[in-house]
């Protein structure tokens, strides 16, 4: 017999952390349960794919107000992007993410997680990985394929959405999580990891991202900051490039141009991804740290004792300073 909804093991382990998670109340806790159970829905209204999208549109704009703080306090000001955000990170430092062997608990994370909420990674039992059909891929009429490519990481959330999402959703290993992250990556999709306040105000997932169908990289051309700068930024070596404009093509985030018949990088609009360093055949990009654009979300130097042999062998290492 099916356990009704509120008291499935998944469920009561999601509240039971909320009780000991600070700050996290009640009103969270059902804002994450909606979130998460309804995940499907929740994501097609918010990109505007739904049929019910023009009235909740308007209904999170007179939340987003509320949540706004009083006129003239812009320094505790709180917009969507504060609530619900991603990370951007190179291939490797996605692949840390899934390659951790123990519990983490990373916060005061300002630097790397420029929101002034959801802002922690929490790991717990960091092996028990879902691949889950992407929200933002499955509500769009054309999606780009494959669908199941949003990694969920850890709990209680893994088993949340292993638990309510069973025909969209399955479980997985360390490996082929990182084969989903390598096959994204040679897609050229960017890994984001993502992070909700109603998610118990931490890390839950990597999202492999496409700005054709991805709500968040479509907020951010808009104007919403719902994304974070990988800490890097892409440099051109003009004595390599060939100007084959390859490298513009591949761009998700149209940081990179021509002129003159060498690739020129927009640093304003580039969030560091890696993905122009890794289509470039003549070896004439690199990512360079650009201290601006924030710290990078390394686990490898954050946590160095949580990851495995693996992981380790893959930190961050290799890239250069600005």
């Amino acid at each position: 017999m099916r356990l009704p909804d509120l008291i499935r093991p998944s469920a009561v382990a999601f509240a039971r952390e909320g009780r000991r998670t600070p700050g996290y109340s009640w009103f969270d806790w059902l804002h994450g349960y909606v979130y998460a159970r309804w995940l499907y829905l929740y994501i097609g209204i918010g990109i505007g794919e739904h049929p019910l999208a023009r009235f909740f549109g308007s209904l999170v704009g007179v939340l987003s107000q509320l949540l706004r703080a009083p006129k003239g306090d812009d320094a505790d000001r709180v917009t969507l992007a504060d609530t619900y955000h991603g990370k951007v990170m190179p291939f490797e430092a996605a692949r840390q993410l899934v390659m951790v062997r123990e519990d983490v608990e990373l916060t005061n994370l300002e630097r790397i997680i420029p929101y002034s909420r959801a802002r922690d990674i929490v790991l717990q039992d960091p092996d028990h990985l879902v691949v889950l059909e992407c929200p933002c891929r499955a509500s769009r009429p054309e999606p780009c394929l494959p669908l199941d490519v949003c990694l969920i990481v850890g709990e209680p959330f893994a088993s949340f959405i292993a638990e309510h999402h069973p025909q969209r959703s399955r479980w997985v290993t360390s490996q082929e999580a990182e084969s989903t992250l390598r096959a994204e990556h040679e897609r050229g999709h960017v890994h984001h990891a993502f992070f909700k306040d109603a998610m118990l105000g931490r890390f839950y997932a990597i999202c492999n991202c496409c700005s054709c169908c991805c709500g968040a990289m479509q907020a951010w051309r808009r104007g919403t900051p719902m994304l974070a700068s990988s800490g890097f930024i892409s440099r051109v070596d003009a004595t390599l490039c060939n100007g084959c404009g390859r490298c513009g093509e591949t761009c998700q985030f149209e940081a990179l141009s021509l002129g003159s018949g060498v690739a020129l990088v927009d640093v304003h609009l580039c969030m560091g991804c890696g993905v122009c360093v890794s289509r470039c055949e003549r070896g004439a990009l690199t990512l360079v740290r650009e201290p601006a654009k924030g710290e990078p979300l390394d686990l490898g130097r954050l946590a160095p004792q949580t990851l495995g042999r693996e992981g380790r062998e893959v930190a961050c290492t290799g890239y250069q300073d600005s």
